[in-house]
């Protein structure tokens, strides 16, 4: 996907970069950089800096410029003139800290700084200061010549631009305004090229960061390892997303306890990265695991682990864990060194366990405390706006059942929440439960049924894509159909992962897509989406799906992460900790939710847990507190 800096882009929108506010290091990335010299009919120079500061800023005619210089300080510097109409951008790959800078007239001679390694955010920020930087000044005065230049006894000066100015961005949003791509196509661009260039250019993140959410950020970025929590809808996986995305992708590998979780940040499950298997065998034969040739590297490539949905993994898988790292990467810091960001709430769903034992959490790991430097927890709550529903929630989150939180919950027995044709989601405690009533309920639907296959990057690791992806390798589809998105398409619609709709209809043309009224009041062809996740030994799969799965009823498990506009909970065979929360935390409202069979009984948190949480609190409480603590202070705290 390229994106030419010389026309404006179709519906792109320009925008601040993004973060709190502007500063000149977004026109300042370090990254992998290598300068490729194209010449026809010859072979190409290739120059690779494995760690550089890319800079953008001004030479000594007050042009536009690019400059490459070696992180280590030794080296030339090397500018790249940003010529009117010479200039082009490539995006596709920006989620991954990757992007091609295209310099020079169309043709096959010309100049390629290929950036890679980045951290996906810090290059999000760069490209869209350079974009509004360079169309801001785009109908100002022509270009130096080259001539101009070499005779020039100027001395030679190169200044780092300055942040975006407010006026930039008002020139730049009126020239989209009078010129809309769309509409004037660059000559030989494809509808699906503008498309991908719309896309491509939708790079800031709309969402700011609460205040405790930055102070997360802040410490990861400072080197912490830290664990971090909050109840459900607090805003977890957002900033876990974030996280990821501040991080160089190279060495930095983000996990999960499970295939779905995973799947949300990008990453691959934990026991796949640490390739020991379930970790059940002795230590020296884990260990001979890890030391195979596709898992060692891993384990040596890896500065920074992220590990989403703590609460399911193993104490003792933990333990086994911290003591592989060190084998591995031969160093005996804590993790071999890694740097560990560790997300989840305990309180939720625990690891799985016999019938007879108790669940040995992570925290009560032998090597806990001393792998974690910092735990904090989010506090404000962001999936539920109504206060008398997040106060009932948090009650129950503590295994708390009081009369009036009984009381309102019985009540909502009678809410009708079905509307425009969409049912409430079951939220089942079994899966098997979950494919009986979605294949009963198809089945049971008048009219032709409809059948959608995956196109998948390798079919032989079909299943592999199954237990990570959240859609499955063929989707059946009626008429009336209840479905729900497995993917945030439009934030702003109202169309975003969890969100309830009923097929209406299916195209008559093309592929026949399916035709889907949602909850939100938008009605919408839902076509293919990408997932695009991590595989054995850290290749990629990639999965071209719709994103939709049956909705009439889902499990308590895989709702994880989920907002649900209606969900009809059935709670009578609740079997752990946690789960009631659960499933009553997917809804976004109390007038959005149905309760059967309610029974106090089924509200229980685990003592341990508890007990870790109060003591948590209290060293939250004991930072927080004192008043000489700033932010640069996180890295010299140690609890």
């Amino acid at each position: 996907g390229a994106g030419s800096l010389c026309t404006p882009c179709a519906g792109a929108g320009i925008a601040a970069p993004s973060g709190s506010s502007r500063s000149e290091s977004d026109g300042r990335i370090r990254c992998t950089v290598a300068i490729e010299f194209l010449r026809a009919a010859a072979a190409p120079n290739r120059v690779l800096l494995r760690d550089a500061w890319v800079t953008l800023g001004r030479d000594e005619f007050r042009e536009l410029a690019l400059q490459v210089t070696a992180a280590c300080g030794t080296g030339r510097a090397q500018n790249f003139p940003l010529k009117q109409n010479e200039v082009r951008l490539f995006t596709r790959f920006v989620k991954d800290g990757k992007s091609t800078i295209r310099l020079g007239p169309a043709g096959p001679s010309h100049i390629q700084l290929l950036l890679s390694n980045c951290p996906p955010d810090r290059l999000r920020r760069f490209v869209q200061t350079l974009r509004i930087k360079f169309e801001a000044t785009r109908e100002g005065k022509g270009c130096v010549r080259e001539r101009t230049r070499l005779l020039s006894s100027l001395p030679r000066t190169f200044d780092t631009v300055s942040p975006v100015q407010a006026r930039e961005l008002k020139e730049v949003r009126a020239r989209q305004a009078l010129s809309d791509a769309a509409a004037t196509p660059r000559k030989g661009q494809t509808s699906d090229e503008r498309q991908q260039v719309k896309k491509s250019w939708s790079l800031c993140s709309g969402t700011a960061l609460s205040q405790e959410q930055s102070m997360v950020l802040s410490a990861v970025l400072s080197g912490k390892n830290i664990f971090f929590t909050g109840s459900a809808g607090t805003g977890k996986s957002f900033l876990l997303k974030r996280i990821v995305a501040s991080l160089p992708p190279n060495s930095t590998y983000a996990t999960a306890s499970t295939g779905v979780a995973a799947c949300q940040i990008g990453g691959t499950t934990l026991h796949a990265f640490a390739g020991i298997g379930s970790g059940k065998a002795p230590l020296h034969q884990c260990i001979e695991l890890a030391q195979r040739p596709g898992v060692r590297q891993q384990w040596l490539s890896c500065h920074h682990l992220i590990i989403d949905e703590i609460s399911m993994v193993e104490g003792d898988f933990f333990d086994k864990l911290e003591a592989v790292a060190r084998e591995v990467r031969k160093c005996e810091d804590p993790f071999g060194g890694i740097q560990l960001i560790i997300c989840g709430d305990f309180l939720q769903l625990p690891p799985v366990s016999k019938a007879a034992e108790q669940p040995k959490f992570c925290f009560q790991a032998k090597c806990w405390r001393k792998c974690i430097h910092l735990n904090m927890e989010l506090t404000q709550v962001r999936r539920q706006t109504d206060q008398e529903f997040i106060s009932l929630l948090n009650t129950v989150r503590l295994g708390r059942c009081t009369e009036e939180v009984t009381k309102q919950l019985v009540l909502t027995a009678t809410n009708r929440v079905e509307r425009d044709g969409i049912l409430a989601t079951r939220l089942c405690t079994h899966k098997d439960d979950v494919e009986l009533t979605n294949s009963r309920q198809l089945q049971e639907l008048p009219g032709e049924q409809r059948s959608f296959k995956a196109v998948d990057s390798d079919p032989v690791l079909v299943k592999a894509l199954d237990a990570q992806c959240p859609v499955s390798s063929v989707i059946e589809l009626k008429q009336g159909a209840q479905v729900m998105l497995t993917k945030n398409l439009d934030v702003a619609r109202g169309l975003v992962n969890g969100a309830r709709g009923v097929v209406i209809g299916f195209e008559t043309e093309g592929k026949g897509l399916p035709k889907v009224r949602f909850l939100c009041g938008v009605t919408n062809v839902v076509g293919p989406e990408r997932w695009v996740l991590k595989g054995p030994a850290g290749a990629y799969l990639i999965r071209q799906q719709l994103p939709l799965k049956l909705a009439w009823a889902i499990s308590i498990h895989k709702s994880q992460g989920m907002s649900l506009d209606c969900a009809e909970i059935s709670l009578s065979r609740v079997f752990e900790c946690g789960q009631a929360y659960v499933a009553l935390s997917r809804a976004r409202s109390l007038a959005g939710l149905r309760v059967l069979d309610f029974d106090p009984k089924v509200v229980k948190a685990n003592s341990c847990v508890m007990q870790f949480y109060r003591k948590l609190r209290k060293e939250q409480f004991l930072i927080q507190n004192l008043s000489f603590v700033t932010m640069s202070d996180l890295n010299n705290i140690h609890i």
